[in-house]
């Protein structure tokens, strides 16, 4: 019976031992609403880090992206959004997640070379990044916290149409389309003011 109680131990032990090996525990983000938007840095695809005040005076489309989702053929109309206005100030910016349904299994340079190969995409696209939960990148954070209405994303496709001051405007759900008329006419109206 002793031996018995000792393996279990031993037993016991070694699993709590191999189970907690690499484990971190999760930063949870903090974010304050009364920090500005422009004082955020991101990376981009490529794993260059680019602080967001490199945006400003541009209107900004926010959209957080996905391969293999029911809406990744938004990317198209993303494009035409970003060729159309870009030369007035429109920036799109493109943050890969695989937050909803798994639908970004891939790497960076996959999902960048998947967004040149099959959309054209020539507006800036960042590293993959979590657009909910603890993990939650900063950027998000701040992005649901401050945007009406308030709270998670709850799907890929989700945007956000911030003005040349960096406060946000506009919040679209996923199913809006980029070229759909309200969303279009908020961004012609940001950049004729």
């Amino acid at each position: 019976m002793k031996n018995a109680r000792l393996y279990f131990y031993i037993a016991f032990s070694f699993l709590v031992i191999v189970t907690s090996c690499g484990v971190k525990d999760k930063e949870v983000v903090k974010v304050s609403a009364d920090t500005p938007f422009y004082s955020y840095s991101v990376k981009t695809v490529d794993g260059i880090e680019k602080s967001l005040s490199e945006f400003k005076g541009n209107v900004l489309v926010i959209v957080n992206t996905a391969s293999k989702c029911g809406y990744t053929p938004q990317y198209e109309e993303l494009q035409t959004l970003y060729e159309t206005y870009n030369k007035d100030g429109l920036e799109v910016l493109a943050f890969p997640s695989n937050d909803y349904g798994a639908q970004e299994p891939g790497t960076n340079a996959e999902i960048k070379e998947f967004c040149q190969v099959n959309y054209g995409v020539t507006f800036p696209i960042f590293e993959k990044i979590y657009t909910r939960g603890d993990s939650i990148h900063p950027l998000y954070a701040w992005l649901t916290k401050n945007a009406e209405p308030k709270g998670e994303i709850s799907w890929n496709f989700e945007k956000f149409v911030i003005d040349q001051n960096g406060e946000i405007v506009a919040r679209y759900k996923s199913n809006v389309s980029p070229m759909n008329s309200e969303l279009e006419e908020t961004v012609k109206s940001l950049l004729n003011n």
